[in-house]
């Protein structure tokens, strides 16, 4: 992609500043221009971030998006350092954090999948109601680094359901913030070599010791085999950055763009009539 200048005096809130996309992206960015406020959840990874000691590089710490009491406290930071650095508004806000596991629905820790339907979606939610006027000031654009979110994967739904309803909440929010001109842009990520996506064999030896778990043994078995394929493809994270940066640099941004190991595949999946993918799928499954 072709690199641009980046906009100077904007801002940039990252969720999910750990490791990862999150951690890539909110480098780039700080070194390319853009005030970024880098949200972890931990202070020993905001400490790591402010070792970098990247002027550009805010880290913003405690978020925990599956505790919506933590944003107040975030948003009155958020504000206070906006008006350190004489900037008006936020420029954009990337929804990134999140995690998800190895299961068939049938064994799917729902514990698990409550946090990250809390983070994926509750706890985005709350953010954009919170930093909504900060990004009308700004002129701003929001975010969505998720999955291919209209078809369906195997063993993975803690995630891609989640992502299902992330399409539909940022294609909503394009709508109803037309009057404001604030877009809502969806990075779609393949397979990206991160530390949750790099967890297939250990989460598929996790599930097998379910009690049911000899009922999907020979399907997770091989899908494992075909993941550990899969994962020497993925797709390092700063190329996703690259995208994120290209989106918030674009006067026009695209309202999808696709980063990632198969994500070719998976737009053209999406782009298929729903009966005639889930046909592909099924047997492929």
């Amino acid at each position: 992609m072709t690199k641009q200048a980046a906009p100077t005096q904007k801002s940039v809130f990252i969720t999910g500043c750990s490791s990862g996309i999150g951690y890539a992206t909110a480098l780039y960015l700080a070194k390319n221009g853009f005030t970024v406020f880098a949200s972890v959840r931990k202070e020993a990874d905001a400490e790591r971030l402010r070792a970098l000691k990247e002027p550009n590089l805010v880290p913003v710490c405690p978020l925990d998006l599956t505790r919506p009491d933590d944003i107040p406290a975030v948003l009155a930071a958020v504000q206070a350092e906006l008006q350190r650095r004489g900037q008006a508004g936020l420029y954009a806000l990337v929804n990134n954090a999140g995690g998800g596991g190895v299961a068939p629905v049938e064994l799917m820790d729902l514990e698990m999948f409550g946090r990250e339907l809390q983070a994926r979606l509750v706890g985005s939610t709350a953010l954009v109601q919170a930093f909504l006027p900060l990004l009308r000031t700004g002129g701003g654009r929001i975010v969505w680094i998720m999955t291919p979110a209209a078809i369906p994967t195997p063993y993975v739904t803690s995630i891609h359901a989640c992502d299902f309803a992330v399409n539909c909440l940022a294609r909503t929010l394009d709508i109803e913030l037309k009057a404001w001109k604030i877009p809502n842009i969806q990075v779609r990520c393949g397979g990206i070599k991160t530390g949750a996506g790099l967890q297939t064999t250990a989460g598929v030896t996790a599930i097998l010791q379910h009690p049911r778990g000899d009922l999907y043994r020979p399907a997770l078995e091989a899908w494992s085999r075909d993941m550990a394929a899969f994962d020497e493809k993925r797709t390092e994270p700063e190329k996703v950055a690259h995208v994120v940066f290209d989106a918030l640099c674009a006067a026009h941004p695209r309202r999808r763009y696709s980063i990632g190991h198969m994500s070719g595949a998976a737009a053209l999946l999406e782009a298929m009539p729903q009966g005639l993918a889930d046909a592909i799928l099924k047997a492929r499954f």
